[in-house]
């Protein structure tokens, strides 16, 4: 196999060079998401790490790009739902996985979080790619709270270990995931969905980069907005119909996978995706609604892009928030708000009706902090008040 076409950033004479790392199932699912459809990115290498050898081998993934970690730990059978397993695995992989990441401009390293691979190695991934010089995006799921409170609490404690290792980490609550997937649906196409959110937040940022568009950014602009933003949030939204850029963008911003408000973002990358009868005035329309519901100080970039093979006239929108002055972590890693779970996995509901019966009753903020909130907004209004 010959080494994949490289890509020129925009309005610069380097080459931008992007390395998507699925780590451990869910992690190898989202790489195959993204080979397997129509968004898939020419150019960017796509990676798959795993204990298991097994399923590295249904892959889509180049065999040249796949990463059986800790062989002689594992023996290629899996860590057995115990990350320190993972994480040993990709402590004695370690130089492999720095040759991997080597000379990328931009990484990103998606997994599960709650098992053992994901959870014990993408932080170890992730950490290697920032060492490398990479600018480094985690892109995780929490699990579902059907899959118990042991599960849920190793993915904290992964995601802990993940914010201290990357530039930006984008963290989906599966649960959240719920409230946007009909009752009825099978719960088998939930995990379809959770994946698919993956491939959304790796590809949405990628292609703002990398396709040529009706709006360009280059790398640099994405880089001043996600170097070391810490915690990052991703709304998704469509809209069809005379109004779909506005209703597209008010969806993202709304999205139930946001975990509190956007207006406390002071950085947004946002990409808008339509077919060949977008047009500029709707993108403007987009833009609009989310410049006017974020902090004005923002440093907000966005990008354009026609996707000839959309023709049943919808327009979606990516939208990711940055640089919050709050952690909103405050229960990782704690055990908080778990009581309500199982201690351990329950039998899977058949569908999505059934699983939200077990989803994490957790609150993101307690009342100091929601306090601080409405002054902040009442702050927002009276500058604005004042510039005009």
């Amino acid at each position: 196999m010959g080494s994949p076409p490289q890509i020129q950033a925009e309005g610069s004479g380097s080459v931008c060079r992007i390395k998507v790392i699925g780590v451990g199932g869910g992690g190898g699912n989202a790489v195959n998401r993204i080979i397997d459809s129509t968004a898939n990115i020419p150019g960017v290498e796509m990676w798959v790490c795993n204990t298991d050898a097994q399923a590295l081998s249904r892959s889509l993934a180049e065999p040249s790009k796949r990463l059986n970690i800790g062989k002689v730990l594992s023996r290629g059978l899996g860590a057995g739902g115990n990350p320190q397993i993972g994480g040993r695995a990709a402590q004695e992989t370690r130089e492999e996985i720095m040759a991997m990441v080597e000379n990328a401009d931009l990484v990103f390293v998606t997994a599960g979080m709650g098992g053992g691979t994901g959870s014990g190695a993408a932080p170890i991934v992730a950490e290697c790619a920032k060492e490398a010089g990479a600018l480094t995006v985690g892109v995780v799921t929490k699990p579902f709270g059907f899959e118990g409170r042991k599960r849920m609490q190793q993915a904290r404690d992964a995601i802990l270990e993940m914010k201290e290792a990357v530039d930006t980490l984008i963290v989906v609550s599966n649960d959240k995931l719920l409230q946007i997937v009909p009752e009825g649906t099978p719960l088998t196409d939930a995990f379809l969905v959770a994946d698919d959110i993956l491939r959304q937040g790796v590809v949405g940022i990628t292609e703002i980069i990398v396709k040529p568009g009706l709006v360009n950014v280059d790398f640099a602009d994405v880089r001043s907005i996600m170097a070391n933003a810490g915690t990052a949030l991703m709304g998704i939204g469509h809209g069809r119909g005379k109004h779909r850029a506005t209703d597209a963008a008010m969806a993202a911003i709304s999205s139930p996978l946001l975990d509190f408000p956007i207006t406390r973002a002071k950085g947004i990358v946002f990409n808008i995706v339509g077919g060949d009868d977008m047009s500029l005035q709707e993108i403007n329309a987009a833009a609009d609604v989310i410049y006017d519901n974020v902090d004005v100080d923002a440093n907000i970039i966005f990008g354009a892009l026609v996707d000839e093979t959309v023709t049943n006239g919808e327009l979606s929108i990516t939208v990711l928030a940055t640089g919050f002055s709050t952690d909103y972590f405050t229960n990782e890693g704690k055990g908080e708000g778990l009581e309500s779970l199982s201690p351990n996995r329950v039998e899977t509901p058949k569908t999505v009706a059934g699983a939200k019966k077990y989803a994490e009753k957790t609150v993101y903020v307690n009342e100091r902090e929601r306090e601080r909130e409405n002054d902040y907004d009442e702050e927002k209004k009276k500058r604005e008040k004042e510039r005009k």
